[in-house]
């Protein structure tokens, strides 16, 4: 797969298969992520694949519960993406909420459904430096065998109870980064479309200097005519 097309084309799945991911396929996608860029190449990563039927069943009580916290927070304004970012559409923001609710319930009912749990522990991350580029890394490395995933936190509400059923030896520094969810997905990939232009996200040299170019749409798929889809600034 071109490198591009998985970069533009990775999205958030949680509507997602039950079919098993076989465990070939699992081996690939770690040891993708493992490949990854970290500090000092020290590694002090861990990647706990979960597919154990009762073990998913009491994570999808705890996920269900965690959501519940997290939803409330969000209803009183002080959760993560409460407010839409600034110079974002508010009723944009809202709808892409709206839709994301949508399918965070569709994950929560359907937990136990999800084959496989792949959870990310991290010794002293600085502030997920060291972590989130294998998280990216495996994502990339699942869209590139046609499977779909979401990466989760909300389980960091109930921290203790998930090392206490998943054995992780805390003492020695490990914590929980994230959850990902992996499966074959129900939905489509496809260029995400509701995305700010990169002139409106973007600046050269001071805050509000103009980035220099401007870009109507996607620059992937490689256009016939790319004057069409670059414009220059100033």
């Amino acid at each position: 797969m071109d490198i591009y097309e998985a970069l533009y084309t990775t999205r958030m799945m949680r509507r997602l298969r039950p079919d098993p991911i076989p465990l070939e396929t699992q081996a690939r996608i770690i040891d993708a992520a493992v490949r990854a860029p970290n500090g000092g190449n020290t590694q002090r990563w861990h990647f706990l694949a979960v597919d154990d039927p009762a073990l998913k069943h009491e994570l999808a009580e705890l996920f269900r519960q965690a959501r519940a916290v997290e939803y409330e927070k969000f209803q009183n304004g002080a959760g993560p993406m409460a407010a839409p970012a600034p110079g974002a559409d508010p009723a944009a923001h809202a709808e892409t909420m709206r839709r994301i609710k949508g399918s965070g319930n569709y994950l929560a009912d359907h937990f136990e459904e999800v084959p496989l749990l792949l959870f990310v522990f991290a010794i002293d991350d600085l502030g997920g430096a060291n972590i989130y580029p294998a998280i990216w890394s495996a994502l990339l490395a699942a869209r590139a065998e046609g499977i779909g995933g979401v990466m989760t936190m909300v389980l960091r509400n109930f921290e203790d109870r998930v090392n206490e059923l998943l054995g992780v030896p805390t003492e020695e520094g490990w914590k929980m980064s994230a959850m990902l969810a992996l499966g074959y997905p129900l939905g489509k990939w496809g260029v995400a479309a509701n995305r700010r232009p990169v002139q409106e996200v973007s600046s050269r040299n001071h805050w509000t200097a103009p980035f220099g170019l401007e870009v109507p749409q996607p620059l992937w798929p490689p256009q016939a005519d790319t004057t069409t889809a670059l414009t220059a600034v100033g």
